[in-house]
């Protein structure tokens, strides 16, 4: 079957280990099940992949992708979850300490079959269209659970995503502003802050700008560069939630006395659970919501997505169409 992956590592060129091309079909397994995907999208989990984090060389070759949408084995259209539990565990899945994202011990799905738990499918909604359902499993559900299970906020409430281009940060925007949240961005690209208001966002401001008022919660990703501003811009008793720090994890300052003199919340927020993603399809269905979508890639022409997101050059999700 055709799939994406990855064949060796580099930190510095990690596009050199990137192969589309050929790869066995998955093996049946008990309690799992294949799913012949008819859409998946691109994750900078996947380009972290290629350059060796999060992913022991031992394992390779291994399919990359995350996010992925299509019909399982009785026919039914489905949505992956791509968090996998160790066996036996019972509850959050996402506290297991020995959970996985498929493409990190199980072959992912830019590929035209991927193998997973029964429990790992969510039903697709007839009215989400392949493309858009494809969006929703990583960057989707990390957005969702920031927002809607971590940040302690209520509609009304004002809150401040740093970066406004990214999946998350795309997907962040379109849920809180269907949600009745006051939605502020920052970035250094103008024309992408201005996009992030055409989606939703009620204000753009520029990277560290000093903002008219304090926000109710921010939500991170880019950690570094950006946490003395996130920081500063909360409200006493406010909350950051981070879920990743694309900019490195080591800021200049760590802001303790901020953090403790104002009683400021620091929540850490990774993926989601199943039942979270099962709701998070519900809710885009249900509001209509239409994920950004950056570009639709064949996925035999995968390599040219990928190149997008190293280059940074992207706004919404890179999505592979696979059958």
């Amino acid at each position: 079957m055709l799939a994406a992956y990855a064949k060796s590592q580099s930190a510095e060129d990690p596009l050199s280990g990137l192969e589309v091309g050929e790869r066995p079909e998955p093996r049946a397994r008990d309690g799992w099940t294949t799913v012949r995907l008819k859409a998946a999208g691109l994750n900078h989990h996947d380009l972290f992949s290629l350059q060796g984090v999060g992913l022991p060389a031992d394992r390779l070759p291994m399919i990359l992708g995350c996010d992925g949408a299509g019909v399982d084995e009785e026919g039914n259209e489905v949505v992956v979850h791509a968090v996998v539990p160790s066996e036996g565990w019972r509850g959050d899945e996402t506290l297991d300490p020995k959970r996985t994202l498929l493409s990190e011990l199980h072959d992912g799905t830019l590929a035209e079959q991927v193998l997973l738990p029964r429990a790992n499918l969510v039903p697709k909604p007839e009215s989400l269209s392949w493309e858009h359902a494809a969006c929703l499993s990583t960057a989707w559900l990390t957005a969702y659970r920031m927002l809607f299970v971590n940040a302690g906020i209520a509609p009304g409430a004002t809150v401040l995503v740093q970066g406004a281009g990214g999946g998350v940060a795309t997907a962040l925007v379109q849920l809180g502003s269907a949600a009745g949240l006051r939605m502020w961005v920052t970035s250094r690209d103008e024309a992408k802050g201005a996009r992030a208001v055409a989606i939703g966002a009620d204000r753009a401001f520029g990277s560290g700008e000093r903002l008219p008022e304090r926000v109710d919660a921010v939500m991170e990703t880019v950690g570094a560069a950006t946490w003395s501003h996130s920081v500063k811009s909360l409200k006493p008793g406010g909350t950051v939630v981070i879920s990743g720090a694309t900019s490195g994890e080591a800021p200049p300052k760590a802001e303790l006395t901020q953090i403790f003199f104002r009683q400021l919340r620091v929540v850490g927020s990774t993926m989601g659970t199943r039942d979270e993603l099962e709701r998070l399809v519900a809710f885009v269905a249900q509001q209509r919501i239409e994920p950004v979508i950056d570009s639709v890639v064949p996925l035999a022409d995968a390599r040219g997505g990928f190149a997008k997101m190293a280059s940074g050059n992207l706004f919404g999700k890179v999505v592979f169409t696979v059958s």
